[in-house]
């Protein structure tokens, strides 16, 4: 059984110039229900946080303006769309289907949420269409609770995730570590713990060669014995905001890579699934699929 966030508050309306990327979230699940990859059991519909949880990692003041809406306009020029109370509780919701999922991991090897992966989303401000960094939350609850001591975090969007690195940049408990495009937003990235930044149009080859001759040796220097992972599909070559050259195929046998390295080591993962833009829908659903049917095959 592979556990699945998603509730229908994920596919609330946005301005229009936003709403395409957003069909993915009601898509997918139908997606995967219809080809047998999923049973309608294995979804639950996360609970939203409490503020407490969310200040672990986001400072205080932030976390307050934003639910009462109050954040001034270069904050929500940072952000990419106008707030509304609905946005912001769904931000918080996605955050609780990570936390929640990742307990759920803990005891079933691997947890998704369907949406999450908000990792531009700092301490002390959002950006990039992310508010809350779901994945940064589910990682500290783990941490003050004792359900993990190591974590590692695996980040393959396309885009770095500049915020989770800012936010555990004094961590050592948690490791940060991203494969991304060197010319992509953000365009001043923040120090990973391990970074690699690829050239423009960086194909299968090349992204996997790197990608299967790191991971040993990541596995090794980090010792992790939790593993949030961030399954970005905008690393297509079809990516609209991306700039890889990477093919369906090619993007599967990525995932398949980093969930084969946790099922042997019997890690624990959960994964947010993070961007993807391509202008044919059809194809980030079946990218975002693959990830799914790779993990239904391994787990």
């Amino acid at each position: 059984m592979i556990a699945v966030a998603f509730d229908p508050i994920y596919v609330l309306p946005l301005p229009e110039n936003h709403r395409f990327p957003m069909e993915k979230y009601a898509l997918l699940p139908k997606q995967l229900v219809h080809e047998g990859t999923c049973d309608p059991e294995d979804f639950f519909s996360p609970q939203t946080l409490d503020e407490h949880v969310v200040k672990a990692i986001h400072q205080k003041d932030y976390v307050n303006r934003l639910k009462r809406l109050d954040l001034d306009r270069s904050e929500v020029r940072k952000i990419g769309f106008p707030i509304s109370q609905q946005l912001v509780e769904r931000e918080f919701i996605i955050a609780g289907g990570t936390l929640e999922g990742a307990l759920k991991s803990l005891q079933d090897g691997i947890s998704f949420n369907i949406a999450g992966g908000t990792h531009h989303a700092y301490s002390t401000h959002g950006e990039a269409f992310c508010m809350l960094n779901d994945q940064a939350i589910a990682a500290r609850y783990l941490l003050d609770h004792q359900h993990a001591k190591k974590i590692l975090i695996i980040d393959l969007d396309v885009h770095q995730g500049n915020g989770t690195a800012e936010i555990f940049n004094t961590e050592g408990r948690v490791f940060t570590f991203s494969i991304h495009g060197q010319k992509n937003y953000p365009f001043r990235k923040e120090q990973s713990d391990w970074d690699i930044p690829l050239e423009d149009k960086t194909g299968d080859d090349v992204y996997l060669n790197v990608l299967n001759d790191t991971l040993p040796r990541l596995f090794e220097r980090v010792d992790p014995d939790f593993v949030f992972y961030l399954s970005g599909v905008d690393v297509l070559a079809t990516d609209r905001l991306g700039r890889l050259g990477m093919s369906l195929e090619g993007c599967k046998q990525r995932d398949e890579q980093v969930l084969k390295f946790c099922h042997k080591r019997s890690l624990p993962i959960q994964c947010s699934m993070g961007g993807g833009y391509s202008k044919d829908i059809k194809l980030i659903i079946e990218a975002h699929a693959n990830t799914f049917r790779v993990a239904q095959r391994i787990f």
